[in-house]
């Protein structure tokens, strides 16, 4: 800021300097009329303290011979003291005009000490008749001095009376020129200003149209501002800072989806929880239960009844578990053969199925309960409708960077527009399956978001020739490689 600041510096010296010129003139000019005034006012004012002090001297003094008192006998030294000064002060009122009158003034003023002195000497023998003479005398002086003090007065005002008029059209004369000093000041300081500001203010305007085009939307138009002081570098950050927020807008847009599906995937986790929950009537109550059966069962030879129901609490266990941590693939496959055990005991020989996995996809993460709900909506559609013949198949494996989850069988067939509903999330009567509560279309948007991407999942179904669904997981969770 130091081309600006110093532009500024100059400007603002140089108005204080006129300024000051100009307040220094009207002072130096009230100040000598003020001057020539007071010197005429105390000419004055010194005669009038010397005829007050004359009569005060007087009083005090009568005061003194009637109740003599040391605080009395003060006053009137006070009183006599003070005018004995203001008669040295008369020599500086000496003109050609009043030269004789003066003198004649500090005669009376004299004449008026020694009297009063005298009176205060005899004042020491009482009813002394020379005190009474000699008092008498000294206020006869004073009167004296009243009267002359008046005269005084008036012959200043003569003497003073041009004197008057000269500083009267002084003061008009000074009060003209300092408005007229005044109105060319100000008129310099206006176009100063003036050519200050519109240097300053214009590339400052073309700042301001250009903020308005950011805050309407508008971060593509460049600011183009040439200067040789600091808005310059101003205008280069802003174009930068225009450029910074186009940036971080779009940063945020992606935020903003991302916690979008962050959010939507808690609302599914969170119906999923209470289809879970709903099921959760006393789970202790209900595992004790069938721990206490499965040993019943051991402990009567009915080891096929007690695996059963060993496979009923643990896939209850697996399924009742918090869904807003993720699982494994092992633990998905366990879960898996419970459900598939259970299955089993009930179709018997109408359905078969196969399970191959490789050993390095086991610890590969996924959500819970992803498979099963697969499984049992192909256990409902290609098992349950026919009496026999029912086959389901699981492979897992690894293909390049991905994990491939492949689930088919052999049933009738899911049509077009059920596969386009499922995969576009606009099925209106979604299945949910009857031993979790949770939907395909559920499932499929949880591993949407889980893993970050929207591709994840290909359904292939033709009439009559099965089902087959294709999880293509990547091996990164949530854009993050493991």
């Amino acid at each position: 800021m130091k081309k600006i600041r110093n532009k500024i510096i100059i400007l603002f010296a140089f108005i204080w300097i006129m300024i000051s010129l100009v307040w220094l003139l009207m002072i130096y000019s009230n100040q000598k009329t003020i001057e020539n005034y007071n010197q005429i006012l105390q000419r004055y004012l010194i005669i009038k303290d010397v005829s007050e002090l004359s009569q005060n001297s007087i009083n005090a003094l009568n005061y003194y011979l009637i109740s003599p008192s040391i605080q009395t006998r003060d006053n009137y030294i006070r009183y006599s003291r003070e005018l004995k000064k203001n008669q040295q002060k008369l020599k500086v009122l000496r003109n050609q005009n009043n030269f004789i009158s003066l003198m004649d003034y500090e005669n009376m003023i004299k004449n008026q000490l020694e009297s009063m002195e005298l009176t205060i000497q005899f004042s020491q023998k009482k009813n002394d008749p020379r005190i009474s003479i000699h008092f008498n005398e000294a206020a006869k002086t004073s009167t004296y001095i009243s009267e002359t003090s008046l005269s005084l007065i008036s012959g200043e005002l003569k003497t003073y009376v041009n004197f008057y008029r000269e500083i009267i059209d002084q003061s008009i004369n000074s009060v003209m020129l300092s408005f007229l000093i005044l109105a060319s000041t100000s008129l310099l300081i206006l176009l100063i200003f003036f050519k200050f500001s519109n240097d300053l203010t214009r590339p400052i305007v073309t700042l301001t149209k250009a903020a308005r085009e950011i805050s309407s939307g508008n971060f593509d138009q460049s600011i183009d501002i040439r200067t040789n002081d600091e808005i310059h570098f101003l205008a280069s950050s802003f174009n930068q800072m225009r450029v910074n927020i186009k940036k971080l807008i779009a940063e945020i847009q992606t935020k903003a989806k991302v916690e979008h599906e962050l959010q939507e995937h808690k609302l599914l986790l969170k119906e999923s929880e209470l289809k879970s929950l709903q099921s959760q009537i006393n789970p202790h109550f209900l595992f004790n239960t069938l721990n206490t059966l499965a040993r019943k069962a051991y402990l009567e030879n009915a080891r096929e009844t007690s695996e059963l129901i060993i496979s009923v609490s643990d896939l209850l266990r697996y399924n009742l578990k918090s869904m807003d941590q993720s699982s494994t693939i092992e633990n998905e496959l366990k879960g898996l053969e419970d459900y598939l055990t259970i299955q089993k005991a009930r179709y018997e020989e109408r359905v078969q199925y196969s399970i191959h996995v490789d050993n390095d996809c086991l610890s590969f993460p996924i959500p819970s309960l992803t498979l099963q709900p697969f499984v049992e909506n192909a256990l409902i559609h290609a098992v349950e409708p026919f009496s026999k013949g029912g086959a389901i198949s699981v492979a897992i494996r690894k293909h390049e960077h991905q994990v491939m989850i492949e689930i088919g069988d052999n049933g009738p067939g899911i049509p077009q527009e059920t596969i386009h509903a499922l995969l576009s999330g606009s099925a209106k009567k979604a299945y949910k399956g009857h031993s979790t509560g949770i939907g395909i279309q559920n499932v499929i948007r949880r591993l949407q978001l889980f893993y970050g991407m929207d591709d994840i999942i290909e359904i292939e179904g033709n009439e009559n020739q099965g089902t087959r669904i294709v999880m293509k997981l990547p091996n990164s969770v949530g854009g993050r490689d493991d």
